[in-house]
């Protein structure tokens, strides 16, 4: 096995969140239903971007993305696959990443769909109403994913949302198949219950087929994979399935399930939840370093939990603190 470049690998929809509060009236004079995220296509995103107010906050987002950000901040090495392009949210994307210190050299898409983006409009109430145009983050194809990359990482990891469009599949067996070929471990996140009802028969034959080897999951995804409402039988389940089993339990902490073993550890306490966004992919930024790094379950579980608190903590799904100074604070380090 050689050496490795980096300690996590992530891929996944490369998002620019763009964040703007309106006037009254505006959301239902743009025929939206407050709260609610739409869907929208290349013209309603240009459309829409060109009616936010200049006071927007244009801030770098996608699940696997932010798991690479909490890697970076924990003091780890982190490289991002992700498709993104040749426009000026592009531009934003990559220097979010590149500033913070993860490695990003995914190729532009040229001519063809914009940078993804969610434009997320706040009524005074602080409502968030979403509209989202995945584009160019869709495009992600086999040809992105690169042998000498994945060979680095110590392990590769891959977000359940990018199993929608055909290619970006295919991309996502190819990294699996290299971080095998390499003799490094892959894992990816069930992302949302929803995916799991579309793909379920897909994301056991992955895990069952040895195709992934650590899946991450909160109890609703776990619950929904094996169609029951009894999480210990989910837990069982997965136990058979999985080499490692990394679950998510909100306010009760998480669990690992590995050689048939369950551990759990609580979670770090907080003043106050602000927003919960990002909680389960900061969870996978601690869990996935502290295994890179030879941390027991226990140690990565903790870790997981601590980096998932600070981002509760406040607006946005990207740590604020210093991750690798925090986790240093409460003896976590290594």
């Amino acid at each position: 096995m050689t050496q490795t470049r980096f300690d996590v690998l992530t891929i996944g929809n490369a998002i620019v969140d763009i964040i703007a509060p309106v006037e009254p009236g505006f959301i239902a004079r743009e025929g939206m239903q407050e709260g609610i995220m739409h869907l929208i296509d290349t013209d309603r995103a240009e459309d829409l971007y060109a009616k936010m107010p200049l006071s927007r906050q244009q801030i770098s987002g996608g699940s696997a993305a932010n798991t690479a950000a909490g890697v970076a901040s924990l003091g780890g090495r982190a490289a991002f696959v992700g498709k993104v392009a040749d426009d000026p949210l592009g531009d934003v994307f990559e220097a979010d990443l590149t500033d913070i210190g993860v490695h990003y050299a995914t190729s532009r898409l040229k001519n063809g769909a914009l940078t993804a983006r969610s434009m997320i409009f706040l009524s005074e109430d602080g409502e968030r109403t979403m509209n989202t145009y995945l584009g160019a983050c869709h495009e992600l194809t086999e040809r992105d994913i690169k042998p000498d990359e994945i060979g680095a990482a110590a392990v590769t990891y891959m977000e359940g949302f990018l199993w929608d469009p055909v290619e970006a599949k295919k991309a996502f067996v190819l990294a699996a198949h290299y971080a095998h070929k390499h003799e490094r471990a892959a894992a990816f996140t069930l992302s949302d219950p929803f995916c799991v009802d579309r793909y379920r028969a897909e994301f056991l034959d992955l895990i069952r087929s040895k195709t992934i080897d650590y899946v991450f999951a909160n109890v609703h995804e776990l619950k929904s994979l094996y169609q029951t409402d009894d999480l210990g039988e989910a837990v069982r389940e997965i136990a058979k399935d999985a080499e490692v089993a990394a679950i998510t339990m909100g306010a009760d902490g998480a669990m690992a399930v590995f050689n048939g073993e369950v551990v759990s550890v609580p979670a770090f306490p907080v003043d106050k939840v602000v927003d919960a966004t990002g909680a389960g992919d900061l969870f996978a930024s601690g869990f996935l370093l502290g295994l890179a790094r030879g941390q027991n379950i226990d140690s990565a579980l903790k870790t997981g939990c601590l980096a998932a608190s600070e981002v509760i903590s406040h607006i946005g799904a990207r740590p604020l603190l210093d991750l690798e100074d925090l986790s240093k604070q409460h003896g976590l380090a290594g």
